[in-house]
This record gives structure tokens, C-alpha cells and sequence, in this order.
């Protein structure tokens, strides 16, 4: 059985932490199978404007983009997608981190020659569908900067408890087993 921390915080009244409420879970006896923290698990993940996207000089699919993290100045990323355009917004990861759909962690690297300091990134990327034809377009009012999982409303933890049935363990009379 599934469900999400804020639908049981609206059933139980706590203030308790989730940690603290999936240890009670497993001390009244049930068997906590899985927590998925998007939130968590994307936190590296920000919102980002490319500022343009020019042809790669030595590839015909890549594009060569300035982003504007709200950090600094731009960053230089090779991007493969067919809709990365200058002016839109999207989500990007830093070297270092973990893109969970492809199972990799950036570095910064150079691609056809030219060096790229991220990556622009689809949703089967970061496991959030299965769409891998192009980064993620967001729209004009997501805030550069931002954490993209925290504005996306990803912060809601989902607890998997495996519900094992009750049997009686005694045999009833006049039953063969």
C-alpha cells in the first residue's frame, strides 16, 4: 500500500519527521518496503534560462548553449536535445551530479571539442516519465534558481508498506492441510 506523507499527516495529527514516523511504522509491525523522496533525490536539480543555443561547430544534432544558472555567470553546456532554443527554461545538473535515469554522474567534459559544464535535462533523465525527446520546457514564470523538485511540487515523500495478510495459524477441525 501506497501512500503519500502529507495524506497521512492530514489522518494523524504529528510533527514528527518522516524518519521518525517510518521507524513507528515498522515498530507497530508494518513492513516499510520503500520511501521515494523526489524531492531528495533531485535537489541538485535547478531551475536555469538558456540564454542561446548555436550550432555545434563539429556536430550537426548538437547545439552549443549559454545558461544562466541565477548563480554567477552563464555556463557553457553541448546539448543534444532538438528543442533546446535561447530564451526558454529548463532544468539543469551540475558536474557532480547523479542523473538517476541514466545512471551516470556529470563531469565536466568536452564533447566533438567542445567543453560542456552540465547538462540540460529530459524527464526519463531525472525518472520522472519516460518523455526522453527533449529537456524540459518550463514555462516563463519558473524562477531561475530555483529547486526545480521544490517549484515542480515533487516534496511529497510516498511510503510503500507491504500488507501481509492475517491468517490464523491454528487448524480448524475436520480440515486436512
Amino acid at each position: 500500500m501506497k501512500f503519500t506523507l502529507s495524506w497521512l499527516k492530514e489522518h494523524l495529527e504529528t510533527s514528527e519527521t518522516l524518519e521518525e514516523i517510518v521507524k513507528t511504522l515498522t515498530m507497530i509491525g508494518l513492513e516499510v518496503e520503500n520511501v521515494e523522496d523526489k524531492a531528495k533525490a533531485l535537489s541538485a536539480f535547478r531551475i536555469v534560462r538558456v540564454i542561446s543555443a548555436v550550432q555545434h561547430p563539429n556536430a550537426d544534432r548538437l547545439r552549443v548553449c549559454m545558461v544562466d544558472t541565477g548563480e554567477g555567470a552563464p555556463v557553457q553546456v553541448v546539448c543534444g536535445a532538438p528543442n533546446a532554443r535561447g530564451g526558454m527554461k529548463s532544468v539543469f545538473g551540475t558536474p557532480g551530479t547523479y542523473i538517476p535515469g541514466k545512471d551516470i554522474t556529470l563531469a565536466v567534459g568536452k564533447i566533438r571539442g567542445v567543453e560542456s559544464h552540465g547538462m540540460l535535462i529530459s524527464p526519463a533523465e531525472i525518472a520522472i516519465s519516460d518523455d526522453h525527446d527533449g529537456i524540459i520546457d518550463l514555462p516563463e514564470d519558473a524562477p531561475v534558481g530555483a529547486v526545480f523538485a521544490e517549484w515542480a511540487g515533487l516534496g511529497d515523500p510516498v511510503i510503500d508498506i507491504n500488507l501481509t495478510p492475517s491468517r490464523a495459524t491454528s487448524r480448524r477441525p475436520g480440515l486436512a492441510r
